[in-house]
């Protein structure tokens, strides 16, 4: 058990060390906490005698998800896990790990109030263009699919549909921030929310571009939102401190129950109307 939390802390050694390169802002504090981490191992290492190295291969994880989804989401999940070690640590009745136990939950106290990354200042312009678009895209193609059932057409109205209405969000979204008395800028803040709408777009629109049956496309498309809806939900979770389940249903449910509901009427208006197409 010694020789893993050993293991664990020159792995951390080197992620804060590498990391703190990364981000001059919050090099000092992350220089710090990398001192703090390389101090417990050679305290471990007085007491177990042997020399491990880090792990190269969460070194690296750790460091490609910084480059991906930015460094606050990085160390989140750091945290998350140096959590778990501090069960562990908890759970030994060694004066050596307790110390060590302490010094986690000082390293976590200073990551929170540390943390100050742009993209989370406008992560809810994120959340307003991601869930717009999965509501009323999803929605959409679902009602599209039964009244027309020819994917080059429902993919065309789609992406139309779905650019226009990232457009006409990130818009809104400007003039709102703008009459904001905050921080945020109102170009970037729109420019978040559209992106993250036009992103949902294709991903949403794409089956329709691949497969020639409408179901089939239709059923890839909602596979597609449920990862969309899982990927952004952890990520969310990760760098809110949020619970991942709650949001991923509540989010899940909105977005299926609005495909379902426009499935039927699209279903209703073809056969009221009588219109083939």
């Amino acid at each position: 058990m010694l020789l893993k939390f050993q293991k664990n802390e020159i792995t951390e050694y080197v992620v804060y060390t590498k990391l703190a390169k990364m981000d001059p802002n919050n090099s000092e504090i992350l220089r710090k906490i990398a001192s703090d981490e390389l101090d417990h191992y050679h305290r471990l290492k007085n007491k177990t005698g042997r020399e491990v190295k880090p792990s190269g291969l969460k070194v690296y994880f750790y460091l490609v998800l910084a480059k991906l989804l930015g460094i606050t989401f990085s160390l989140k999940l750091m945290e998350r896990n140096e959590d778990r070690a501090q069960m562990a640590y908890g759970i030994s009745n060694d004066e050596l790990l307790k110390e060590i136990m302490e010094d986690e939950k000082e390293h976590e106290k200073t990551l929170l109030g540390l943390l100050n990354e742009e993209r989370l200042e406008y992560i809810g312009s994120m959340v307003l263009g991601l869930n717009d678009a999965l509501v009323e895209l999803t929605g959409a193609l679902a009602g599209l699919t039964l009244a027309i059932q020819k994917t080059p057409i429902v993919a065309l109205s789609g992406i139309i549909t779905g650019i226009a209405a990232a457009l006409s969000m990130a818009a809104s979204d400007y003039l709102a921030r703008k009459s904001e008395s905050n921080e945020k800028n109102p170009l970037k803040s729109a420019l978040y929310t559209g992106i993250a709408y036009i992103f949902t777009v294709l991903i949403l629109t794409f089956p329709y571009l691949i497969f020639a049956n409408p179901f089939v496309a239709l059923t890839v498309t909602a596979i597609n939102a449920v990862l969309v809806i899982s990927v952004f939900t952890f990520f969310v979770s990760v760098v809110k401190n949020q619970e991942f389940k709650k949001n991923f249903l509540e989010m899940f449910i909105i977005s299926m129950g609005v495909a379902a509901a426009s499935f039927f009427i699209g279903l209703f208006v073809k056969r009221f109307f009588h219109i083939e197409i």
